[in-house]
């Protein structure tokens, strides 16, 4: 699956720069922009995606600690999106190895060896099974909540 070289580059050898306040909001927005003169789709899908979301029970939106949109329920992170379009989304490490034997995602671009997955929206054709996997980590997330809820 393609990767941004710059996103690459940036979280290998400045990852250290992501706790200046700020610098983080700021590298996504450079992404963002760079979208919208090369890949206008991509924004669109992102915008479809955070809209359908928040049609969701209990759900919101924030910014990302480290750029991009936060998809919460409750207080709980969904998974989070970035500007260059890495969904990323944590699962159970079984549940990550299913999904990567469908060979439709990735290990997550820094996080490889944890339950953390990384799946590449390009466009609007990318935008179903990335909902898919949202949903999923909804529903868990949902599951979570009322069990710390109970406790």
């Amino acid at each position: 699956m393609k990767k941004s070289s710059l996103f690459n580059f940036t979280v290998k050898y400045l990852g250290f720069l992501k706790s200046v306040p700020l610098l983080p909001q700021l590298f996504d927005s450079q992404l963002k922009l760079w979208s919208l003169l090369t890949n206008w789709g991509l924004l669109q899908a992102i915008d479809d995606i955070e809209t359908e979301i928040l049609s969701w029970n209990g759900t919101n939106t924030t910014l990302h600690k480290y750029g991009g949109i936060q998809f919460n329920y409750k207080a709980l992170e969904i998974g989070h999106i970035h500007s260059n379009g890495i969904l990323d989304i944590r699962f159970s490490r079984k549940i990550k190895q299913q999904l990567m034997d469908e060979g439709k995602i990735d290990d997550h671009h820094i996080f490889a060896k944890s339950g953390w997955i990384s799946f590449y929206v390009r466009g609007k054709e990318d935008s179903d099974y990335a909902l898919e996997l949202l949903r999923m980590a909804y529903l868990r997330t949902c599951q979570t909540y009322e069990v710390f809820k109970t406790s």
